[in-house]
């Protein structure tokens, strides 16, 4: 009659084999804690198998804390490719390093990428070739174990068997010793090849965390170098900053209002001044003379010359007081040079707290001018009238004084 086939390589005999032995290591460990038979110990084997579990279990953990790890970067990869494209979009094309920044953005994305994955391929992968031998030896140490009964097992009923006599006690005491031999060539075996693994195993672990650490503050230390080295984005928007700052002084320090044109004549004469707050006769005299000008800023009246040959020209860094005498006749007299600055930018906003003096805001330009009566002048106070103001309303601007501290030159 065939036997009986239960798939995957086991048959009827096998399967009741393995229940017997199943039972008689059953039976065995029973009579062992009852002190009926004899139970080998291996002290040594039993604290290596106790460092095993040992550095297995550590082990399993730095794989757990490194997998984290490796989720950690993969998304602060993906938060920090978020800010730099979100900077990338709000930095405007004409502002000053915007190709530097576009190029920021992706060499910082190549190191993230390339940081994970020298982490994968050299930490990772590393631990889960480490970790991989331990399941194997695990089943092996209790393989070891099961052999280790079935030795015991086999010297307990090799022992009673010569206890028995019987006519076909020879016959018993020969195949009880053939099993002996058989279980004991077994678990020697394996047992030879465990004591010689366990503690070169656990040695290992020394050199093994050491390279793994190394490695990642290695790789750490690189990417954070090159990635500084990259993400020089402070730089770039101090230079932004400092491009927009220049642009920004370049349009206050031109006063339209009182701009002078900076071409001469075509006849080599000096430039015309024009200034709006006080402007002169724009015609040229009958006599053909330039026309006058006023300059709030330094005034001066100067006497003329010649008829076509002098010029009424103020400077701009002097005030000077003059009588006008006939056309031959000199300025009379020149005043002591006045520093008080054509236009300046309010700091603070300042509200008025009389009738004669000037409302300003905080960015307002303010043109200075001078007083009707300078006696009535106070000092820390100056006269003027915003540029605004005047823009709009010419001659009927508001004057009114205002404290200098609150301001400051253009």
């Amino acid at each position: 009659m065939a036997e009986l086939n239960l798939g995957k390589g086991l048959t009827a005999g096998k399967v009741a084999s393995n229940v017997q032995k199943k039972l008689t290591r059953a039976q065995e460990k029973v009579l062992q804690k009852l002190g009926k038979a004899d139970e080998t110990k291996d002290v040594a084997f039993e604290e290596e198998v106790i460092n095993f579990n040992k550095q297995y279990t550590e082990g399993s953990k730095l794989q757990r804390d490194l997998r984290a790890y490796l989720e950690a970067v993969k998304a602060m990869h993906e938060s920090s490719k978020n800010v730099q494209s979100c900077l990338a979009d709000m930095y405007e094309p004409e502002w000053s390093g915007k190709n530097e920044v576009d190029s920021i953005v992706e060499d910082c994305d190549v190191l993230w990428t390339d940081y994970h994955q020298k982490l994968v391929s050299n930490s990772l992968i590393s631990m889960d070739t480490y970790l991989g031998q331990f399941p194997d030896i695990k089943s092996r140490i209790a393989k070891r174990d099961r052999k280790l009964v079935d030795y015991d097992s086999a010297r307990h009923n090799y022992a009673t068997t010569h206890k028995t006599k019987k006519k076909d006690g020879g016959i018993k005491i020969t195949k009880a010793e053939d099993e002996l031999d058989r279980a004991q060539k077994v678990f020697e075996e394996i047992n030879i090849d465990l004591q010689e693994e366990l503690p070169s195993l656990w040695n290992s672990r020394v050199g093994f965390y050491v390279s793994t650490f190394q490695s990642l503050a290695g790789f750490e230390e690189k990417f954070h170098k090159e990635i500084g080295r990259v993400k020089q984005t402070k730089q770039i928007y101090t230079r932004c900053q400092d491009s927009d700052a220049q642009e920004e002084e370049t349009k206050q320090n031109y006063d339209p209002v009182a701009a002078a044109t900076d071409a001469w004549g075509d006849d080599g004469s000096q430039p015309i001044r024009y200034d709006p707050i006080a402007a002169a006769t724009e015609g040229w005299g009958d006599d053909g003379t330039l026309p006058a000008r006023y300059d709030p800023v330094a005034p001066a009246q100067e006497g003329g010359g010649d008829d076509e040959d002098q010029q009424v020209h103020c400077d701009p860094e002097a005030e000077a007081q003059e009588d006008r005498g006939d056309d031959s006749e000199a300025p009379a007299e020149v005043a002591e040079e006045d520093t008080t600055p054509a236009a300046l930018q309010v700091m603070h906003d300042y509200a008025a707290n009389d009738t004669d003096e000037l409302e300003m805001k905080t960015g307002d330009v303010v043109l200075v001018i001078k007083f009707d009566n300078p006696d009535e002048q106070d000092d820390g106070w100056l006269m003027g009238m915003t540029q605004d103001d005047w823009l709009q309303n010419k001659e009927n601007a508001a004057k009114g004084v205002f404290p200098e501290n609150f301001t400051q030159r253009l």
